[in-house]
């Protein structure tokens, strides 16, 4: 089980103290990369610099256990062991690893949704490629995976489902849990792309029945960019294929024609990383975890609610979230300015937005693939920043 969250609010002075760049922009792009606190960016510059005065090998030697603080964090985060963690450079490289070690045979099925993050979707295409059948499951009335249609579609050729449970085009949340429920009904290896969930929506892979989860740091967790983690449940090691990539670190040399793979998610990992990100990473989660998970989601959701609520208001916008659940993400468009006009004002009232293109799968086929604008609050926000964004959009269409 993941570690009790808090029920306390969120302190939003106290955030905002602890993220000095506040005094100066709006940042609404947190599902792009999130604002770090200071205490990160503070962790990150002192292991640069003691790297800088010892040696890289010797401070890795000297600091194991500062940059072990990532699997202790990333466990209490998850609700799993430590060992069951591998850390990446990012949620894509986590989701790749795990994908290439599901032992996938022509003629296997993978069941996945219209949501699924685009670079997951090259992979599952490639499988394609390879005689592996792909399922992409239909969205139910409320816009989300459709779990009765991937019950009926789930038998015993299918050998993963893959789902996305945030999709970075929109403010869906997929059942995550109740796709875990299907999957391991008929024994399907599960792997759910939580990238843009890990840091705003509580995660516990045992309540979501994952045999693998890809994560991000640089998004809601407000750790450093190029960080990442993969969960990869221990029960399932044994019937992966080993990793495509691995070295000293994820193997030993057992002798001159053998290997033996490291017994845990170790094997995922690679010797060389950026240690300074590493350390500053699992300050983030620590600092997330002292905030709650709980309180941080019902901040989130208030805000992008509300945030929903006052775009519809505008002449000629639309706003695209669906999803009987949904989170931080806000898509919206205009029927008289494209995305560029709309961001581009937002940035001269130094208010960061992004843009947000849908899956090839959410588009019908031989439909233009719309691009949205994605304004994504997180719980150092406020509602006087949300509303200025409302009135930049407003005064466009006046």
């Amino acid at each position: 089980m993941a570690e009790p969250r808090s029920t306390a609010p969120v302190d939003v002075a106290k955030a905002r103290a602890d993220t000095p760049a506040c005094e100066g922009v709006t940042h609404l792009n947190n599902a792009g990369s999130a604002l770090p606190p200071q205490v990160v960016v503070d962790e990150v510059i002192d292991y640069l610099r003691l790297e800088a005065t010892i040696g890289g090998y010797e401070a890795a030697d000297r600091e194991s256990d500062r940059l072990g603080r990532v699997y202790d964090a990333g466990a209490r985060l998850l609700g799993c062991d430590p060992g069951e963690l591998a850390f990446t450079t990012n949620a894509s490289e986590a989701w790749w690893r795990a994908f290439t070690s599901v032992p996938l045979q022509p003629g296997d099925r993978i069941l996945t949704d219209r949501a699924e993050y685009v670079s997951n979707a090259y992979g599952l295409l490639q499988a394609k490629a390879r005689g592996v059948e792909v399922v992409v499951i239909p969205d139910d009335e409320h816009g989300q995976i459709d779990v009765d249609a991937l019950r009926a579609e789930a038998d015993e050729r299918v050998r993963l489902v893959a789902l996305t449970h945030v999709p970075t085009s929109s403010g869906l949340v997929n059942p995550a849990a109740a796709v875990g429920e299907v999957a391991r009904s008929v024994g399907a290896f599960y792997l759910l792309d939580a990238c843009q969930s890990a840091g705003q929506i509580p995660l516990d892979v045992d309540a979501l029945h994952c045999d693998f989860l890809s994560l991000t740091g640089r998004k809601f967790l407000r750790g450093p960019r190029g960080t990442g983690l993969l969960y990869v449940r221990s029960t399932v090691l044994d019937s992966l294929a080993p990793p495509v990539f691995i070295d000293g670190h994820s193997a030993d040399w057992t002798d001159v024609d053998t290997y033996r793979l490291q017994p845990d998610s170790g094997r995922f990992e690679l010797f060389e990383t950026n240690f300074a990100a590493k350390a500053g990473f699992g300050v983030a989660i620590d600092y997330a975890l002292s905030v709650g998970l709980d309180a941080i989601r019902a901040r989130v959701t208030d805000l992008a609610d509300g945030l929903r609520h006052r775009l519809a208001s505008i002449d000629d916008v639309t706003v695209h979230d669906h999803g009987r659940e949904r989170c931080g993400i806000v898509t919206f468009s205009s029927a008289r300015h494209d995305t560029a006009e709309l961001t581009a004002a937002a940035k001269a009232a130094g208010i960061n937005v992004s843009h947000a293109v849908p899956s090839p799968w959410q588009v019908e086929q031989g439909a233009q693939r719309p691009t949205l604008v994605r304004a994504s609050p997180h719980y150092y926000n406020t509602d006087d920043e949300t509303d200025r964004l409302c009135t930049v959009i407003a005064d466009l269409h006046l």
